[in-house]
């Protein structure tokens, strides 16, 4: 399977009935994702989209025995929406919503950690894409037909750049085993490291692309854990190489802030551990298939 989903894998979406949800959850279930059902608080009992929907998560996972969800819900309630799925023992969550307040993520964050290591939910987002095994699930808002089945993982804050990595890649003859969105926000759920050391131990992916971003250290922990655990090449790049310090840039994440937050500095870290750097966005597709050749 892939190394966060596969098209076994029984999802429910929160929020199901609202507009962007309906919308999403129809592209999923068309791609051939395992959508069991849905939850919007006072539509239980109802059905949409042929899915039952749940006025609570735990009522949902009772009945469906859902395995992950896809959350739909505005920014002000997001926070109890992930608490819920956490209390519900959802073993992975991923959330599509942007302008969450950073100290709501910091309470989530401190909640999950009431649960075990084995059985704390997996948090993906927020503000990203989303996760994709290429041609068998997807759990997001990204454009399934650019991914086509292969060997090369894909984690990236940015969306659009995960896209645009996996179209080239696409042209190139090159598929995708599995591509996650951690998103772009200062405080998200799970981290390059995190994905990083799942693709190492995924039989099917033989590389993985890394995008990175202005602002924040996780770049650089990440190139160094790739020097010391990784037999995988790793592919990284980083946006935001004209971005003037101290202005913030699209993603609330995207603010260089301290030394070592530039993506010159973000790029040279991952050269001095080995990484293979893209030069620009437009050769992220050619810089993979360099390191493939290297490799093989």
């Amino acid at each position: 399977m892939g190394i966060l989903i596969d098209e076994r894998t029984r999802v429910i979406v929160q929020g199901f009935t609202g507009e962007k949800a309906t919308f999403h959850a129809r592209e999923m279930m068309a791609y051939g994702t395992n959508v069991v059902g849905g939850v919007t608080p006072g539509k239980g009992g109802t059905r949409h989209l042929g899915r039952p929907v749940f006025d609570t998560v735990k009522e949902a996972v009772t009945i469906t025995e859902a395995q992950a969800s896809l959350v739909f819900v505005p920014p002000a309630f997001a926070a109890d929406a992930l608490m819920e799925a956490a209390d519900a023992g959802l073993r992975l969550v991923c959330i599509i919503t942007d302008g969450i307040p950073a100290q709501d993520m910091m309470r989530v964050k401190r909640y999950l950690r009431r649960y075990p290591r084995d059985k704390r939910t997996t948090l993906v987002g927020p503000n990203c894409a989303g996760i994709i095994t290429a041609g068998r699930a997807m759990l997001g808002i990204m454009p399934g037909h650019i991914y086509v089945r292969g060997r090369v993982g894909i984690v990236s804050r940015s969306g659009t750049l995960g896209y645009e990595a996996a179209a080239q890649m696409k042209a190139l003859g090159i598929g995708v085993s599995t591509s996650v969105g951690i998103g772009g926000d200062p405080i998200n759920g799970s981290s390059f490291l995190d994905h990083l050391a799942r693709f190492e131990e995924d039989d099917e992916t033989d590389a993985v692309v890394m995008i990175g971003e202005i602002g924040g250290p996780q770049e650089a922990e990440a190139a160094a854990w790739v020097r010391g655990n990784m037999r995988k090449p790793v592919i990284g790049y980083v946006a935001g190489l004209t971005a003037p310090k101290g202005r913030r840039m699209g993603h609330a994440g995207a603010i260089i802030s301290a030394a070592g937050d530039s993506a010159a500095e973000k790029t040279e870290i991952m050269r001095s551990h080995g990484l293979h750097v893209a030069p620009s966005a437009a050769a992220l597709g050619e810089t993979v298939a360099k390191a493939l050749a290297r490799v093989h």
